[in-house]
């Protein structure tokens, strides 16, 4: 893995569980070391346990929320006293300017001999269409009011963003975002968004057909309305006879009802219960496909790992860079008909599976891996720090 010869401070809003392998990694790639700032989320976020940290440092901040939804704006306390502890030679933040602190933070950087600043962060998606439903923006006698709104929000996110001497993506997607919105494309990397090491062992060998018990199909993730199980559960139960034997691995404040109608309209749904690290691997190694038809998707790349086709309902872009033709389905999302097609197509092949599973590995042994995000980022920051020379 390449060395980064700087001292870097990362901050973020929060540092979910997923995270740390990577900050880890980042850190043992830095020579001066890395140190991680966040602070709590927002009451009832379902976020998971914070991170742990064995290299890297972390330090803890307060967040203050004040509006909601895409409207919520947060500030960090004890951001600034971070930056002068540990003062950094490359500052890398949340590209969000819903953030009020990463412009304190950027102005610190900047009066200490123009420090560079990298933003990380999903993209620029279209801001009127984030921020008004549609319904609001099909009225006429709104639509000035909305023009002049977009145009403001368009203009005060371009400037914020170019404020950085780099900026990485989480995708392609995000990526060709950030150069729509004005900034150079030469300063834009990305950096897939890694949540598992490279495999360092072949995946499972599978036989050629799904024997006589017929195909599993394997959901893992949080039991939330917005993982929609329920039409996972409906897309099985319209298959007929053909219908697979579907795991459900995860628990969460929807698993009561998603198992009632299971009871009624699939009851050959296996709800597994919560399972963690290790505890997980027998279940994608049993598997013949994995399936998130609602949004989410860290369990994904762990499926991929295993050598597993994956089919992943499209959300923030992200997924395009994991799920090809090649490898399996991207669906549009909230699509119940698209997902019960996909899901007969999928399972009345199963040397194809076999194919495309061995090319959901592929994929993240050579480019959707933890390492290959330090890469990426270490490559931003030989950018940055060149351009602010």
């Amino acid at each position: 893995m390449a060395t980064i010869p700087y001292r870097l401070g990362l901050q973020q809003r929060v540092f979910p569980a997923y995270r740390a392998a990577f900050f880890d990694a980042l850190a043992a790639a830095c020579v001066g070391g890395l140190s991680v700032f966040s602070g709590e989320p927002m009451s009832g976020e379902a976020l998971g346990k914070e991170g742990h940290l064995n290299i890297a440092q972390h330090v803890r901040g307060q967040n203050g929320y004040i509006g909601w939804g895409p409207l919520l704006t947060v500030w960090q306390q004890g951001l600034i006293d971070w930056l002068e502890r540990w003062r950094p030679d490359v500052l890398i933040v949340e590209a969000n300017p819903r953030n009020a602190s990463v412009n304190r933070a950027v102005r610190w950087m900047r009066r200490r001999g123009g420090c560079p600043v990298i933003g990380w962060g999903l993209g620029a998606p279209p801001v009127i269409r984030s921020i008004i439903p549609d319904s609001a923006r099909r009225s006429g006698g709104r639509q000035r009011l909305l023009d002049y709104l977009n145009r403001f929000l368009t203009l005060s996110r371009s400037r914020f963003l170019a404020q950085f001497d780099a900026l990485i993506a989480y995708s392609r997607t995000g990526a060709n975002e950030y150069i729509a919105a004005g900034v150079p494309a030469e300063r834009v990397f990305v950096a897939p968004n890694a949540v598992t090491m490279r495999p360092t062992q072949p995946p499972p060998e599978r036989p050629p057909d799904f024997g006589d018990d017929g195909p599993v199909v394997l959901f893992v993730g949080r039991l939330q309305q917005r993982k929609r199980v329920d039409a996972l559960l409906r897309a099985c139960a319209a298959l007929g006879e053909q219908g697979p034997r579907l795991v459900i691995v995860g628990d969460g404040p929807a698993r009561a009802g998603f198992e009632a109608l299971a009871r009624e309209i699939y009851p050959r749904a296996v709800f597994a219960g919560p399972r963690h690290g290790p505890e997980l691997a027998p279940f994608f190694d049993s598997a013949d496909l994995f399936v998130l038809p609602g949004t989410g998707g860290l369990a994904v790349q762990q499926a991929m790992s295993a050598g597993l086709p994956v089919m992943v309902a499209e959300a923030d872009g992200t997924q395009a860079d994991l799920v090809r033709p090649e490898n399996g389905w991207l669906l549009p999302p909230n699509d119940d008909e698209a997902l019960t097609r996909a899901l007969a197509e999928a399972l009345s092949d199963p040397a194809r599976l076999r194919r495309m599973g061995r090319e959901s590995y592929n994929i993240v042994v050579n480019e959707v891996n933890v390492e290959r995000m330090v890469e990426v980022f270490g490559e931003a920051v030989a950018y940055a720090c060149a351009a602010c020379r």
